[in-house]
């Protein structure tokens, strides 16, 4: 094959591949930019904002604020609930351990299971339900942010993923300008491997 086509058709191969690309970064973009809009629209309907700063100088086991929380969730005090990072925290660090310290760990399941077991009418049945409530309620708000932050989550890869389409993108097109640079300045006769030169290594 004459060295000038085969320049070209590679041109055109590494074209292909950068409008590929350039359009696959578009669109990782782009889902970047729908996943974080709409982790941030559904996270401000929640109207969730974290406990204030003060209430972080008095954390006491067992209270509203617990020493746990002082590392990550005061980080956001005072805020409100708006991205995926912060939903992670609230869901992990503040849901999860008020429900940790419920009876029965706050599992829902648990407390369910044992207030369909208590006498019906009881003091024990009215408590044990009631505990049910709060725990469903809590683990479903903890399971919709743990779902926002995963959102999010897949928003930050399709970003790093789309910078490194269109990164991959530019190195290609610099290729395709090269190719189309060489091919214009080699000469017509040129092969790649000319016949003479396959006989010179068939004879080694």
């Amino acid at each position: 094959m004459r060295r000038k086509v085969f320049d070209t058709l590679a041109s055109a191969g590494g074209a292909l591949i950068v409008v590929v690309l350039v359009v696959a970064g578009a669109l990782l973009m782009w889902g970047q930019s729908f996943a974080s809009s709409s982790v941030h629209d559904q996270l401000a309907k929640q109207d969730i904002v974290f406990p204030s700063a003060a209430a972080f100088a008095h954390a006491k086991p067992g209270s509203e604020i617990t020493p746990s929380m002082i590392p990550s969730v005061s980080q956001y005090a005072g805020q409100k609930l708006l991205t995926g990072a912060q939903a992670e925290v609230y869901a992990n660090d503040f849901i999860a351990v008020h429900l940790s310290e419920m009876p029965y760990h706050g599992v829902y399941a648990t407390i369910s299971s044992a207030a369909r077991a208590a006498t019906p009418g009881s003091p024990q049945a009215a408590k044990l339900s009631a505990l049910a409530t709060t725990s469903f309620q809590g683990t479903t708000l903890r399971g919709l942010l743990l779902e926002a932050y995963a959102f999010s989550v897949f928003g930050d890869i399709a970003l790093w993923a789309g910078v490194a389409a269109f990164a991959l993108a530019f190195l290609m097109a610099i290729s395709v300008a090269l190719g189309i640079w060489h091919a214009r300045r080699t000469d017509e006769d040129v092969e790649i491997l000319a016949p003479q030169d396959m006989r010179k290594q068939q004879a080694a």
